[in-house]
């Protein structure tokens, strides 16, 4: 019977009404720059979105999927790190002259910076593939606002609109309030 209660026009008009409520108000709360780009119009369908608790599975799913890519692309840059650290480590034992140390030293410190820049910069190419792929994925499961793009004005809206929905799957409806 409580399935059927889940169902009912009047349970989803209530929780259509419970997530469009909450969405108001973390608009309310955001800076008037991206509250003028973000209409009550796009609050709606994103309420009625999430109706169905397929959506709050797949933001989370991405996050997830974020994490664990951030956190491999740290070890990487880290490693990178560390094999400088090495390579310097094994220059001082087999130099003995400090002068001489000192101008290989100096010589490996730009090597490693522009090792660490390229490291940094293919990192950073890895995260914007994946920001369009979480774009791509939000767009084609129809939420309201998501399509890929790398404008910084979008992505920071899109980064809101996540924002939004992640709160929301912390909230538990419950009709009898």
């Amino acid at each position: 019977m409580e399935e059927d209660e889940d169902l009912s026009p009047e349970f989803l008009q209530k929780k259509l009404y419970f997530f469009l409520d909450h969405l108001k108000s973390m608009h309310s709360a955001l800076p008037e720059i991206y509250q003028m780009r973000i209409s009550y119009e796009l609050l709606t369908v994103l309420a009625n979105s999430l109706m169905n608790d397929t959506l709050f599975k797949i933001v989370k799913s991405l996050m997830e999927i974020q994490h664990v890519t951030e956190k491999h692309l740290k070890q990487l840059r880290e490693q990178v790190e560390n094999e400088n650290q090495l390579e310097i480590e094994q220059w001082k034992e087999k130099i003995s002259d400090t002068e001489e140390l000192e101008h290989i030293i100096t010589l490996l410190k730009i090597k490693h910076e522009k090792k660490l820049k390229e490291t940094d910069i293919k990192l950073i190419q890895h995260l914007d593939q994946k920001v369009r792929d979480q774009q791509s994925t939000l767009e084609k499961a129809g939420v309201p606002g998501f399509f890929v793009t790398e404008n910084a004005k979008d992505i920071k809206i899109q980064m809101h609109l996540l924002d939004f929905i992640l709160r929301l799957s912390q909230l538990k409806y419950n009709p009898n309030k």
